[in-house]
């Protein structure tokens, strides 16, 4: 059984992104960055929104996954406040 428990949900003014950390309870070693932003779309309704998933860290000895995630409402915003790694990734992961 997994269970999204937010950790926090902040509005940043300065970069216009919202920015959101969940822990991912049950899927320990399991979730991907693509099934992880879409259980945060579906989670948080932002089906218009792009996004983009900066970290999942998987927690020692336990199966909790603590995901950071920023939400853009403009995807040329997103190109130029967000490491072009970031992107590459996604691609790649939606690629395989």
């Amino acid at each position: 059984m997994s269970v999204i428990r937010t950790v926090s949900d902040k509005k940043n003014a300065f970069l216009s992104r919202r920015e959101i950390v969940c822990d991912f309870i049950g899927l320990g070693g399991k979730l991907k960055r693509t099934e992880a932003v879409s259980m945060i779309t579906k989670k948080f309704d932002l089906a218009d929104k792009m996004v983009l998933p900066i970290l999942l860290k998987n927690q020692v000895g336990r199966t909790v996954i603590t995901g950071t995630f920023y939400v853009y409402a403009d995807e040329k915003l997103a190109k130029k406040h967000v490491n072009p790694a970031i992107f590459t990734r996604l691609n790649k992961g939606a690629a395989s």
